[in-house]
């Protein structure tokens, strides 16, 4: 893999904050970063320990730093039912949205936000103000851009009066009604930053184009809004969700093998209900397209939380919780790396494998780079070869589905 992204970064032009996420990645757990050397006070045994680059997009990094988010979550939960709703934008946007990933981002939340509260606060459905978890995710299981949110709500809100409000019918909203106030929002909110100048069009694409696209979008298009079955607890959307917060598109246990300049990796066939798989070959320059697709953009936040579960309400989520019999939300205790494995089911992995003394650290290990000195050797280097690239996204990949 390390051959294959070399050949691509040389043939390709790409932003920054990519090429410093791939670096990040191809150097996590190994002596670039430095760390650290471990062993046993009496001398039966000695490792090496790597730092860990903590990139969000990373697999090796994903595990715990999930886990940690998980357990806050499910301390802040309601004891009452969750819908589990999912919103698709069509891929036609998918152009647009690569050149914009941050506005995009912003617009695709609040659109999604302002439609649910339109209805979950109209005393027709609900007249309430609910909790709401929304999480991005940007790809399919063959790692194509599939742009999505996923949304865990509480059945229900809490009234001007204080009380708890349920909802008036058993799929929570309308389906029809919400996939076209939806539709109708987005495509207002890009039209709008459009104008203002925000967003910035592809260069094909003309102001008119962009009318066109928007009024075939808004008529004759039917947007996936998917509603799923009424959950009796939060708890197993929040467990799906955190599968895909970290880690980005594709983890190492489902490549199979990456040989002869080609990488096979397995996937959900998509429309069965089966959990059978089926595997893909694609050539690694395919293969490292579709995954820098869905490199996070520095700073954006692709997990947020409105209505009850937004981190100013307190106040009125413990006043929820007080309704349905739970102690009020407190904060989670931090969730050591040490006490991650032991919940594992796996052995303690300072303790020595001869004496079951615990280990003491014997020596440090200097890294090999200075992270900052060589992403800026990086950034004059890429800005000599390509001096007309901006900061922002600029490829847009394999579009094929």
């Amino acid at each position: 893999m390390k051959a294959g992204w070399e050949a691509y970064e040389r043939s390709h032009a790409l932003p920054g904050y990519v090429r410093n996420a791939v670096a990040s990645i191809l150097s996590c757990r190994t002596s670039e970063l430095g760390g650290h050397i471990q062993g046993c006070p009496d001398g039966h045994f000695k490792r090496h320990w790597y730092n860990s680059c903590k990139h969000r997009l990373c697999p090796q990094c994903a595990y715990i730093l999930v886990e940690r988010w998980l357990l806050k979550q499910k301390a802040r939960l309601l004891g009452t039912d969750h819908y589990h709703i999912i919103f698709t934008i069509p891929h036609q946007l998918n152009e647009i949205w690569l050149l914009n990933v941050k506005v995009m981002t912003d617009l695709l939340f609040k659109a999604v936000r302002d439609t649910l509260f339109d209805f979950m606060q109209d005393k027709k459905h609900v007249g309430g103000l609910p909790g709401l978890i929304s999480s991005l995710h940007t790809w399919s299981q063959t790692v194509i851009l599939h742009i999505h949110i996923h949304c865990l709500i509480t059945a229900g809100g809490l009234g001007d009066d204080g009380s708890w409000c349920d909802p008036r019918r058993d799929t929570l909203l309308p389906y029809t009604a919400v996939m076209i106030k939806f539709r109708g929002k987005f495509l207002d909110l890009i039209d709008r930053a459009i104008k203002k100048g925000k967003i910035q069009l592809p260069a094909d694409m003309s102001r008119q184009k962009w009318s066109n696209l928007k009024n075939k979008l808004g008529r004759k298009v039917n947007w996936n809004v998917n509603f799923r079955e009424r959950y009796k607890h939060g708890k197993g959307v929040v467990t799906y969700l955190a599968r895909y917060l970290r880690g980005g598109p594709i983890g190492n246990h489902r490549i199979v093998s990456c040989v002869d300049d080609e990488v096979i990796f397995s996937h959900r066939i998509n429309g069965k209900k089966s959990k059978k798989k089926d595997f893909m070959a694609l050539p690694i320059s395919k293969f490292i397209q579709r995954y820098l697709l869905h490199v996070p953009v520095p700073r954006s936040k692709n997990v947020r939380y409105y209505g009850l579960y937004a981190p100013n309400k307190k106040y009125e989520l413990n006043k929820c919780r007080e309704i349905f019999g739970q102690l009020p939300a407190d904060e989670t205790e931090f969730l050591s790396w040490q006490e991650f494995c032991e919940k594992q089911g796996e052995e303690h992995p300072e303790l020595c494998p001869e004496c079951g003394k615990k280990l003491v650290c014997l020596d440090g290990i200097p890294a090999k780079r200075n992270i900052k000195q060589t992403r800026a050797r990086r950034k004059r280097k890429f800005e000599l070869k390509f001096p007309s690239v901006s900061g922002q996204a600029i490829f847009c990949g394999d579009q094929s589905y």
